[in-house]
């Protein structure tokens, strides 16, 4: 494997095991009978935006490590 690609393992694991917790808590809510159909949808609404963002984030972060930008911190 490329130095690239262990460079990417980390990120990649890392955000699914992050969406795949905001799996599970959008499921726990739509598992509760209690909620209405309407709190459900908006409970639901916030993780998968923070899915939405991780997910962008990590292509960003794998467009960095592909272009050779990811050592630009270190600099300073």
């Amino acid at each position: 494997m490329s130095d690239h690609g262990k460079k990417m393992i980390a990120p990649i694991i890392i955000t699914v095991l992050i969406v795949l917790y905001y799996i599970g808590i959008i499921s726990l809510f739509m598992a509760v009978n209690e909620i209405s159909i309407t709190v459900k949808f908006l409970l639901s609404v916030i993780p998968l935006a923070a899915v939405g963002v991780l997910i962008n984030v990590l292509i960003s972060r794998i467009e960095e490590i592909r272009s050779g930008e990811e050592d630009d911190l270190s600099k300073y």
